[in-house]
């Protein structure tokens, strides 16, 4: 009989908030996941463990290390390469490895053990620049690695993307005539088949004598980066024994490649017939359920890793709230992410409390994407507040929630930080920027902008149309047009939506026509319906309310809500309440739960001062149970972002936001 999980968070951030749905599970509770009274379960080797990680301080083994070195400095046995390698070894295992660097410049012999073990490290910690600066260092002295020592150079190789040094290394290692063994074989193969090189890799796989399972898994690896699901899935079919990496590269790397389905089959393979699901696997798992919207799914996976004792594994928390912002629930993503235990980032002289960078940008994204900014700002602040790395992704998000709540002050900020920080500005983020000025009322700030990038790309030209547009600058739009033509850029569909809206905003029909002709007859683009709402509103603002209309009818576009919602906008402009309300019935019939055709009718009347006609509207409003959704506002007081609606006083600095009002108002 199945067991029926407890699917509630063990955090008291929680309280009695009941995130999950105890459904039957998808995933049923076979061996690979939690039963009711699981056994001593391990998890590729992590045992199951305390459900939350209390903050980390200094360690014991880094107090050990310390200890340990204190009393060979005060009976002089540092100067023993032996001994001196041993404290060593400790400050590696405690991570401590700026102390680590400091010993073995002082240690009187600089073997080949000492260095490896101080490369080793640095590779552990992922710090594949320094460990090849090390190694550079080694040669130079006059050091001969050893294959222990080449494993972590190549390793660091495959992770910097430096094939020719791989390269490099892997000749030397040929003339030296260094012995190879399984380790150092997989360690080149890695190189070569992370780096590209999907042709040698395939070679010195097929010359390998003693194939493991971890060559196969980087040969699997290397035809999935390579795009070629086929022959990953072919090598996964013949390989003579699979373990969980095994498992997890050939779904990770189907999802990466669009075919999210044909992972989620293999997944419920794996769980009928393959090893115990580990960390990993569970994070591909809600990895699937966020792209798939499978919600539930993603429940009870959030379920079944809480009963194992591992959501406290970063990369689970992160893919927990990726799936959560994905979903629409910032607030339970919000929740994962406060129960973030601590960790601690040492600096010279202090330890900071932080949490981990990756989620704090799944945070921002989700936040952005589902329109709550101001809670993103909270959390990009932090980030940059602890020093924390931001990528160009939390960047980019955090450029649109700029954009969106339309503070300039806020924008240039954020593009200052872009510039301290070091970032080059490429084509996506000199595109977002210019859309953050633009929609922040500065067009020359985003004008500078374009005129800095040297880039040629259509995007960036895209993006600058699209701000004339957005300014009511048709002539300069099509000046643009002109000009990114003669440079010989091709436009894009993208493109053409952004001249079509510039004419219409502009009131430039003919040029509009023109353009829409163009974009068929010479580009070869099919319009779609951004393109034919475009030159519906061209017509309307125009007031040729029935080329309009014509224009619905003989394109057959006329099912399409967003059509029609463009020709009633003209005819609230043009005052054409009889037009007006045809169209808005029309509009109702297609979709009687949308409310913005009741309102827009409502104000036409209201407009016309037929007021009894505008009670009639919001009447029917009501008894289909719609509501006008109220509209919201940002300002920044005192370098903070708030968020309010019209007689919205919920806020805890309500008093000092409208205190703050009064004085713009005047």
């Amino acid at each position: 009989m199945k067991a029926r999980l407890n699917l509630r968070a063990d955090c008291r951030l929680l309280g009695s908030l009941p995130l999950f749905n105890p459904r039957p599970l998808l995933f049923g509770d076979s061996r690979t996941l939690a039963t009711a009274n699981p056994p001593s379960l391990e998890l590729d080797g992590v045992r199951r463990r305390r459900r939350h990680s209390a903050p980390v301080g200094r360690s014991r083994t880094e107090t050990v290390a310390g200890t340990f070195h204190a009393a060979a400095i005060k009976n002089g046995s540092v100067q023993n390469a032996s001994v001196g390698n041993y404290v060593l070894a400790l400050y590696a295992k405690a991570r401590k490895l700026g102390d680590a660097r400091k010993l073995f410049g002082v240690l009187p012999v600089q073997d080949v053990r000492g260095w490896t073990i101080l490369l080793s490290s640095f590779a552990r910690d992922g710090s594949c620049g320094m460990v090849l600066d090390l190694f550079r260092a080694m040669v130079i002295e006059g050091v001969r690695p050893n294959h222990f020592t080449f494993s972590s150079v190549l390793k660091c190789c495959s992770g910097l993307n430096e094939l020719k040094l791989g390269k490099g290394v892997h000749g030397w290692i040929i003339r030296n005539q260094i012995h190879v063994d399984a380790v150092l074989a997989n360690s080149i193969l890695d190189v070569y088949a992370k780096c590209g090189d999907v042709v040698v890799a395939e070679r010195l796989f097929d010359l390998m004598r003693d194939k493991n399972t971890i060559s196969w898994n980087v040969m699997i690896g290397a035809y999935l980066r390579d795009g070629d699901t086929e022959k990953s899935f072919d090598l996964f079919q013949r390989m003579p024994s699979k373990d969980v990496a095994s498992w997890n590269t050939i779904i990770d790397g189907l999802m990466q490649n669009g075919l999210e389905r044909s992972a989620l089959e293999l997944l419920y393979e794996m769980k009928e017939k393959g090893p115990v699901f580990n960390e990993v696997t569970f994070s591909i798992a809600l990895g699937l359920a966020s792209i798939l919207s499978l919600l539930d799914v993603g429940r009870q996976v959030h379920g079944i890793v809480i009963r194992l004792g591992i959501n406290s594994n970063e990369f689970i928390r992160t893919s927990l709230i990726d799936m959560y912002c994905k979903g629409g629930e910032t607030e339970k993503a919000s929740i994962v992410f406060n129960c973030w235990p601590l960790m601690f980032m040492s600096t010279e002289n202090s330890e900071i409390a932080y949490k981990d960078a990756y989620a704090c940008s799944s945070l921002v994204s989700g936040y952005v994407k589902n329109g709550n900014y101001e809670n993103a700002f909270e959390v990009f602040n932090t980030m940059v507040q602890k020093c924390m790395k931001v990528d160009k992704f939390t960047i980019t998000s955090i450029i649109s929630a700029s954009a969106n709540v339309g503070i300039l002050e806020l924008g240039r900020k954020i593009h200052a930080y872009i510039l301290k920080v070091g970032y080059y500005l490429d084509v996506h983020l000199s595109s977002s920027l210019i859309d953050m000025y633009s929609k922040c009322g500065s067009l020359d700030d985003a004008l500078s902008v374009f005129k800095q990038s040297q880039d040629s790309n259509v995007v960036l030209w895209t993006s600058m149309i699209f701000s004339f547009a957005l300014h009511g600058r048709g002539k300069e739009a099509v000046r643009l047009v002109e000009c990114l033509i003669n440079k010989g850029i091709i436009p894009n569909e993208i493109t053409f939506v952004g001249i079509l809206t510039a004419c219409s905003h502009a009131g430039l029909l003919e040029e509009g026509r023109e353009y829409f002709r163009l974009m068929k007859d010479v580009y070869g683009i099919k319009p779609g319906i951004e393109h034919y709402a475009c030159m519906v509103d061209l017509y309307g603002r125009s007031g040729l309310l029935n080329e309009a209309k014509e224009f619905i009818y003989s394109n057959g576009i006329s099912d399409q809500i967003a059509i029609w919602k463009s020709f009633l906008s003209s005819c609230q402009l043009h005052k054409r309440g009889d037009m007006g309300k045809w169209v808005s019935e029309k509009l109702i019939q297609l979709n009687s739960l949308d409310q913005e055709p009741y309102v827009l009718l409502s104000n036409m009347y209201a407009t016309d001062q037929k007021w009894e006609q505008a009670a009639l509207v919001r009447n029917q409003m009501q008894k289909g149970g719609l509501k006008k959704h109220p509209g919201q506002s940002w300002i920044q007081v005192n370098g903070q972002v708030h968020a309010f609606m019209m007689g919205d006083y919920s806020h805890p600095q309500a008093a000092e936001v409208h205190s703050y009002l009064g004085k713009l108002i005047g």
